[in-house]
């Protein structure tokens, strides 16, 4: 892992609980003598590797009867390291195996062999396999890049090939104790000061399904891997990601939305109309939180004579909707038309519809959003199961409990759901569902006048 002195780059790595006491030491420092990042990674990563061989071989010394007279030997190569003089190019580091540094028994001769290639390292697993990768999608090479991070954060960079299940399991374990605000908030702190926090305080804590989302991003990098036989097996399949703590999704109450509404707005890379006016679509149509940000302007049209949302994919970035079924249209509801979001195709600069918002450097609109809004829910003392999210579970549930003739196949489409039954009749009729009839089931949805009190745009 890289730490920066002044202006110089070092290298620190923890040992083993189980090699410190072998090796008097609790963790491993060594001065790169650069202050340039990319070299400070290249030596890096020759450090990362030199130690774990030396790791290895120290395991294997335990073992053997003359354990305690190998050991000093060990202790000197460790104290090498410090001095060591470091390649500044890939190409040297080869020319210096950690072996060189480690005396061999006198008894043994070897045959010198020819210098190793370098080994392939997850960092540039992932670049070559992921964001080099001209069929990955943005939201995949997002979320590998994402997954890849958290363990490089953990670990530091190593090669694939010994990177294996007690590993990958304290990668697990890890995750699990990661408080679930991780990444929507500015900190200094490691990961593992983050877990520590996390227990000192009490927070919650990643969910099952999160894990399983960072572990299995990994699990594909090295399904690749293992068919170019670049590695022996995949060690991040057959894990379970159940905590106990799986948290369930529910609808808004009145009283949760009466709240939310008149909780001030304290982001300041989020302008309050554009939240106000985000929540009050999300709420009057069940859009989802990117459908929405990614409106343009060419996306709100009539259609029939009626003004409706186009939620569809978008060539020129990229975007696309969440399923086959995402790409709909949704009539604006009369309580949206009232607060003047028809005039923001006249009066919004730019090529989207919702002003105020950025696009990530991972090419999301609205991130920034959905960060703030998960800041300002813990704020104001809403529970975990209330998310952004739940908006689309309020409108859902409205639809289907409500007193008219709205048919579960117009709501399935509304929302952008595969079909409940998806009998071959069922398929043909929900192509043919006219906008009239999907105007009519948005309009079921209905709020107490208190739940958006201070809701204006």
């Amino acid at each position: 892992m890289l730490r920066v002195r002044g202006t110089t780059y070092h290298f620190r790595r923890i040992v083993p609980p189980t090699l410190r006491a072998a090796l008097n030491r609790r963790e491993i420092w060594v001065s790169l003598k650069t202050g340039y990042q990319n070299e400070a990674r290249k030596k890096a990563s020759l450090l990362h590797a030199r130690t774990t061989e030396l790791f290895m071989r120290v395991h294997s010394v335990l073992a053997e009867p003359d354990a305690l007279s190998r050991l000093e030997g060990l202790r000197v190569s460790l104290r090498d390291l410090q001095s060591v003089s470091l390649p500044s190019s890939a190409q040297e580091t080869g020319s210096m195996p950690v072996s060189a540094l480690i005396p061999k028994p006198r008894t043994v001769k070897k045959t010198a062999k020819a210098p190793k290639s370098q080994p392939l390292m997850l960092s540039g697993a992932l670049k070559r396999f992921v964001l080099d990768s001209p069929h990955a999608s943005a939201d995949t090479k997002k979320a590998s890049q994402r997954a890849v991070d958290l363990f490089l954060q953990a670990f530091g960079d190593a090669p694939v090939s010994i990177i294996g299940g007690e590993k990958v399991g304290a990668f697990r374990d890890l995750l699990f104790s990661l408080p679930a605000s991780l990444g929507k908030r500015k900190s200094s702190l490691s990961l593992e000061e983050e877990a520590q926090r996390a227990r000192e305080e009490g927070l919650p804590t990643l969910s099952g399904k999160s894990v399983k989302n960072h572990m299995m991003r990994l699990s594909a990098l090295w399904n690749q891997l293992h068919q170019r036989e670049l590695v022996t097996r995949n060690p991040w399949t057959g894990w379970n990601f159940e905590n106990g703590q799986k948290t369930i999704r529910r609808s808004w109450t009145t009283k949760e939305l009466a709240l939310l509404a008149s909780a001030s707005w304290h982001s300041t890379s989020v302008p309050e109309q554009t939240f106000r006016l985000v929540t009050l679509i999300a709420a009057y149509s069940g859009m989802r939180l990117g459908e929405i940000c990614t409106l343009r302007k060419e996306d709100l049209q009539n259609v029939d004579g009626i003004a409706c949302f186009m939620v569809r994919p978008h060539s020129n970035d990229g975007w696309t909707p969440k399923t086959e079924a995402g790409t709909r249209i949704v009539p604006v509801h009369q309580k949206l038309i009232e607060v003047g979001v028809l005039a923001l195709k006249d009066t919004t600069d730019g090529l989207y519809l919702i002003p105020g918002l950025e696009t990530s450097k991972q090419g999301v609109r609205g991130a920034a959003l959905g960060r703030a809004f998960s800041l300002l829910k813990t704020r104001i003392g809403l529970p975990a199961e209330i998310t952004f999210h739940s908006f689309r579970h309020t409108v859902s549930t409205q639809l289907r409990n409500v007193d008219a003739n709205i048919r579960e196949v117009w709501i399935d489409r509304l929302l952008g759901h595969e079909a409940t039954h998806k009998s071959q009749g069922t398929t043909t009729y929900l192509t043919g569902i006219s906008t009239a009839n999907l105007l009519q089931t948005i309009e079921a949805i209905s709020y107490p006048e208190t739940a958006f009190a201070n809701m204006t745009i």
